[in-house]
């Protein structure tokens, strides 16, 4: 029996090493990329001599992002507080929705007019009418970011519902299995691996979304994003709050995807092949 435990021990060490080196490749190789673009970017700045109006230097940028953090700090603060929103309602309503429609097919037919429409409509053209029926330009915002991420989510999903065999639900109907039953413990594990996908889609999107509608209805003042910093230092030439500003949106929103990613292995890990082969 001691036998037997030790060798658990030394199975679950070696797996608790392996997962560990694991991670730790997984955050060091993107790093050793993003530092070999980063010197490459410093390299050519310094080569070149090019001036910092047309291209600063990563030592520019950071310096512009310490001293101009009390604009760009709230701008980021607003721009993420939208995006999540924003998110969380895509998430609600493109589930409920998806549920909705794959309840019968003729309830998808419906409303696939109107869903395709707004999906291609792009948003640019949508976000100043919003401003136009909605009270404040922050519940503008708030809107053009939830239409840019509901789509993604809700076709997802609505796809992933639409997947589970169909000889499981014959199944269990024979044993008396009620439609909530049903999906319950066969339509919506099905789909949970093609609402992940969406999410992680839509996390990119809404923050796509965010930045439009900033673009569109953006505010001045106390209230204006990263996007409307981003046009005011355009407007005066101040490239290196430029490059601030996205370098901020890009961090943001290599957060959102890997937060959704992370989401995603701790549903899924444990059966489905998506991410069980994944971890090899």
């Amino acid at each position: 029996m001691e036998g037997i435990n030790l060798g658990a021990a030394k199975t679950r060490s070696g797996r608790s090493k392996a997962s560990l080196s694991e991670l730790a490749s997984r955050i060091t190789i993107p790093l050793l990329g993003a530092s070999a673009m980063i010197a490459l970017w410093a390299a050519y700045v310094w080569q070149s001599e090019v001036p910092p109006y047309i291209l600063p230097g990563p030592d520019k940028v950071v310096a512009t992002l310490i001293s101009d953090w009390p604009k760009l700090g709230p701008a980021l603060g607003i721009t993420t507080r939208t995006t999540l929103l924003a998110l969380l309602c895509a998430v609600v309503g493109g589930g409920s929705i998806a549920l909705f429609l794959a309840q019968a097919r003729w309830i998808e037919a419906l409303f696939y007019p109107i869903t395709v429409t707004l999906q291609v409509t792009p948003i640019v053209a949508i976000a100043p009418l919003i401003l136009i029926y909605v009270p404040t330009p922050e519940t503008a915002q708030l809107i053009c970011a939830f239409v840019v991420a509901f789509f993604p989510i809700m076709l997802n999903t609505l796809q992933g519902l639409k997947s589970a065999e169909r000889h499981h639900a014959d199944l269990l109907r024979t044993y008396g299995a009620s439609r909530w039953q049903t999906i319950r413990y066969l339509s919506a594990p099905t789909a949970l691996p093609h609402f992940f996908a969406g999410l992680k889609v839509g996390g990119g999107l809404a923050l796509v979304g965010a930045i439009v509608g900033e673009f569109s209805v953006g505010q001045a003042g106390d209230n204006a994003g990263l996007a409307f910093r981003l046009l005011e230092a355009q407007s005066r030439l101040n490239t290196p709050r430029v490059f601030a500003a996205l370098a901020l949106l890009a961090v943001l929103g290599s957060v959102i995807f890997a937060v959704t990613s992370r989401l995603s292995e701790l549903a899924l890990r444990h059966w489905h092949e998506s991410e069980v082969t994944s971890k090899g």
